[in-house]
């Protein structure tokens, strides 16, 4: 019988050597080409190799998804946690235990910390879920990841202008003085090669056009916040998943902000170094909160700036259904 997974981070020296690098070095380097006003020129190059390579290589390891695999895909910080415990929860009946939601759930393209999550090889949490599936996780765009018609893919999207929001203050509290400033980062954000995740409309415009597909279940964190009670019934009901009002409502109670709030250490990243922070996951989980660090002009610039992109794309997402437009 093959051992049990177990997360484990990067041995402490070498996590004081990264630690040491990112907050020493790299600031330095940051600090240095933000003076030259050159960070942003730097980054995009840096990020469009490593999209480049990503394009190449394949994290999923030539893996085929298959009846047994849910990926949820999403850009980060648009409600990936969410949607997986409730996913999660409904495959176990409410009853998905788990010291880290990594421990049950494989994040192929996460990057490279160690055994931070169980592999996609594993097949033990799905022969131990009722309904004999498991959750895997994805911040790849559509193309990047594998297609079967056999397994379930659900997407969410995010408006823009809060996944900006909470990308930035998880960004800085992992990177501190490495992260460029607020405006850098917002001006990186409206561009084709943002540092987290590329494009913002390239990865929704993607997931977007996959709506009509069977297998495929694209959902608004807008409506997820509007209807939560609609939402799990709605993923249950993708997923097939048949089960009495009581395992709802558990279901329902285990995906409430308060309720994940009060667990976010089983959804955190492990820290850099042992002297850094590792970001809070579930910091506030709001919907149309953006003027917490954007101007109203900023905002509206947003909104112009994607919905511009969308049609460039030749994408027909309903944006104000998705986002909330700023006034």
């Amino acid at each position: 019988m093959a051992k049990p997974f177990r997360r484990r981070p990067l041995p402490l020296p070498v996590r004081c050597l990264m630690g040491a690098w990112i907050h020493g070095v790299v600031a330095s380097v940051v600090y240095v080409f933000e003076s030259l006003g050159i960070t942003e020129r730097v980054l995009r190059n840096g990020n469009a190799r490593h999209q480049k390579q990503l394009a190449k290589r394949n994290p999923f390891n030539a893996y085929v998804p298959d009846e047994h695999d849910v990926i949820i895909a999403t850009y980060a910080k648009s409600g990936t946690n969410w949607m997986m415990q409730i996913a999660h929860q409904l495959l176990f009946h409410g009853k998905g235990e788990f010291n880290h939601i990594h421990d049950v759930v494989p994040w192929p393209d996460s990057p490279p910390l160690g055994k931070y999550a169980i592999p996609v090889e594993d097949p033990s949490v799905w022969m131990a879920s009722p309904e004999k599936k498991r959750v895997i996780k994805t911040h790849m765009n559509w193309e990047l990841i594998p297609y079967s018609e056999s397994a379930r893919y659900i997407a969410v999207i995010r408006d823009p202008k809060d996944v900006f929001v909470s990308n930035y203050f998880f960004s800085k509290a992992i990177g501190g003085p490495a992260i460029p400033s607020l405006e850098t980062w917002y001006r990186m954000f409206v561009s084709q090669s943002f540092l987290v995740g590329g494009s913002w409309a390239v990865n929704a415009a993607g997931y977007w056009a996959q709506r009509h597909r069977p297998n495929v279940l694209v959902l608004s964190f807008k409506s997820m916040k509007r209807d939560l009670p609609g939402t799990v019934r709605r993923v249950a009901e993708f997923l097939d998943v048949r089960v009495a009002d009581d395992v709802i409502e558990s279901v329902c109670m285990q995906a409430g902000f308060a309720y994940m709030k009060g667990i976010d250490s089983k959804f955190s990243v492990w820290k850099i170094a042992p002297w850094s922070s590792n970001g809070t996951m579930m910091r506030k989980g709001a919907q149309g909160g953006s003027s917490e660090l954007l101007s109203a002009e900023q905002q509206r610039h947003i909104d112009r700036y994607f919905m511009g992109e969308l049609k460039r794309l030749g994408c027909d997402l309903p944006y104000d259904e998705f986002c909330d437009l700023a006034p």
